[in-house]
């Protein structure tokens, strides 16, 4: 997907290009980016699998646990909070998440940079 940067948000695609429950892979400012829309909002964290060091959790599995909105890795099925970034099942690994936001109908990604 193309994108644009306005100050600290880049604008990556409309709204409506989300299919609800589905992720999608997103190129924001030189990271790769795992973009969801679920009934609990707009959510976006690194793409890179901590564990395979793929790029794949775009691809990953929505769902819930415990109320918690999450993605399943598609390789070996670690699940990680989409607030948060903490894999639920394994204590201490985690995946960078990023503040999302839809303005106007265009969903805007900001990355959270450590540092």
């Amino acid at each position: 997907m193309s994108h644009t940067t306005t100050l600290d948000w880049t604008a990556v695609c409309t709204l409506d290009r989300l299919e609800p429950n589905r992720g999608v892979a997103a190129l924001v400012d030189g990271v790769q980016v795992a973009l969801f829309h679920t009934v609990d909002g707009l959510f976006a964290i690194d793409n890179r699998d901590p564990v395979s060091g793929a790029y794949v959790l775009s691809r990953g599995i929505v769902g819930s646990r415990g109320g918690v909105p999450t993605v399943a890795s598609p390789l070996h099925k670690q699940v990680y909070d989409l607030r948060t970034g903490d894999c639920l099942d394994l204590p201490g690994m985690t995946v960078a998440r990023h503040d999302t936001r839809c303005h106007d109908g265009i969903v805007e990604v900001r990355l959270r940079r450590e540092g």
